[in-house]
C-alpha cells in the first residue's frame, strides 16, 4: 500500500481522527491492533478491558500523498455502575465529538442488544464517515442477519458495511483502512510519523500487567483490578527494570492476587514480563507488587491518581 511519492506531493498531508466505538466485548481493541500492526492496546476475553481513550497511530505514504489516521480505541459503552464506568462513558462521548470519522464495531455472533442501542444512539448525530463493521464473521452463524439488525438501528442510509474478523482476518481489516485513509481530510500530522501510540512506555507496560492480571483472575476480581508502573530504568547490561504496581479493592481480593506462597502473583508477573520481553525485543525485570486501595472505582480523587482524569 505505501510508497514514497514525489517531492511535489508532499505539501500535501492528510490527517485525521477515527474513533472505534461499540459495547464491551466486541472486538474494538483487536481491531486497532490489526489496523496498525502493532500491540498497543489490552486485549482479554472481558468486557470492559479498554478503560481510557488511547490513540492508536498509523502513518503512511500512499500514492497521492502522506497520511496519517489517528484511531481512537474507546471503552465499551454500557450503563455505568461507579464512577469509574461514568468515566469509560465520557470518554466515548469526548471521542465522538471531535473525529473526523467512526468505525461502529458490533458482534456479528449475536443480534443487537440494549448496549448496542446505546451506542446507536451516541452517534446518530453524528454527519462524517461511518462504517458498521460486524466483527468475528469467523464464528457468526448468521451474520447477514445480524449486520441487517444492526444496521436498521441507523437512520442513515450513506453508512459503510463491513463484515470482518479483527483477529483472523488481516487483508479485509487492510481493505478497510484503505477505505479509511480516503476519507481524511487535509491536514498536518498531529504526531510524530514513527510513533505508534500516544501513551508513554509506562502506561502501556501497565496495561500490558493488567491484561495478565485480567486473565489469570477471575468473578469481579479483574474489573477491580488497576496497574500503574512506578518506574523504568534501563540498566548498562540493557536489562529494563521495571517497578509496579497491581491495585486492588479489598483486603481479600490482595490475597487473591498474591495467591497462596505467592503463586499467583508470580504467574501474573512471569506472564507480563514475557510479553514485554517480545515487544520490547529486551530482558526485563519486573518487580510486581499488590496493594490495596479501597473502593478506587468510586472515589474520584483515587481514579485522578490512577490516571482516570
Amino acid at each position: 500500500m505505501d510508497s514514497i511519492p514525489s517531492d511535489d506531493l508532499l505539501n500535501k498531508t492528510y490527517a485525521g481522527f477515527v474513533a472505534i466505538v461499540g459495547k464491551p466485548n466486541v472486538g474494538k481493541s483487536t481491531l486497532l491492533n490489526t489496523l496498525l500492526g502493532a500491540k498497543v492496546s489490552a486485549v482479554t476475553p472481558k468486557p470492559q478491558t479498554t478503560r481510557r481513550g488511547m490513540r492508536g497511530i498509523y502513518t503512511g505514504y500512499g500514492e497521492t500523498a502522506p497520511y496519517q489516521a489517528v484511531f481512537v480505541d474507546t471503552p465499551g459503552l454500557h450503563r455505568p455502575a461507579d464512577a469509574l464506568g461514568q468515566y469509560m462513558n465520557n470518554e466515548v462521548h469526548n471521542a465522538l465529538s471531535d473525529v473526523d470519522a467512526v468505525l461502529w464495531v458490533v458482534d456479528l455472533r449475536r443480534p443487537p442488544a440494549e448496549e448496542d442501542k446505546l451506542v446507536a444512539r451516541a452517534i446518530a448525530p453524528f454527519d462524517k464517515p461511518l462504517w458498521l463493521v460486524g466483527n468475528k464473521l469467523d464464528v457468526a452463524k448468521y451474520p447477514d442477519e445480524a449486520m441487517n439488525a444492526y444496521a436498521k438501528l441507523l437512520e442513515r442510509t450513506d453508512v459503510n458495511i463491513v463484515k470482518l474478523s479483527a483477529q483472523n482476518d488481516p487483508l479485509a481489516v487492510g481493505q478497510l483502512l484503505a477505505e479509511v485513509l480516503k476519507t481524511l481530510p487535509e491536514n498536518p500530522f498531529f504526531f510524530p510519523d514513527f510513533g505508534r501510540s500516544d501513551q508513554s512506555r509506562e502506561q502501556w507496560a501497565a496495561e500490558i500487567i493488567r491484561e495478565e492480571a485480567m486473565q489469570a483472575l477471575y468473578e469481579e476480581i479483574p474489573y477491580s483490578i488497576a496497574t500503574r508502573v512506578n518506574s523504568w530504568l534501563e540498566r548498562d547490561n540493557g536489562m529494563q527494570v521495571l517497578e509496579a504496581e497491581l491495585i486492588v479493592e479489598q483486603s481479600s481480593h490482595r490475597k487473591i492476587a498474591v495467591g497462596a506462597g505467592g503463586k499467583m502473583l508470580k504467574q501474573i508477573g512471569l506472564r507480563a514480563r514475557k510479553q514485554l520481553e517480545v515487544f520490547l525485543n529486551k530482558k526485563v525485570y519486573l518487580q510486581l507488587e499488590v496493594i490495596v486501595m479501597s473502593g478506587w472505582r468510586s472515589d474520584t480523587e483515587a481514579l485522578r491518581e490512577l490516571g482516570y482524569e
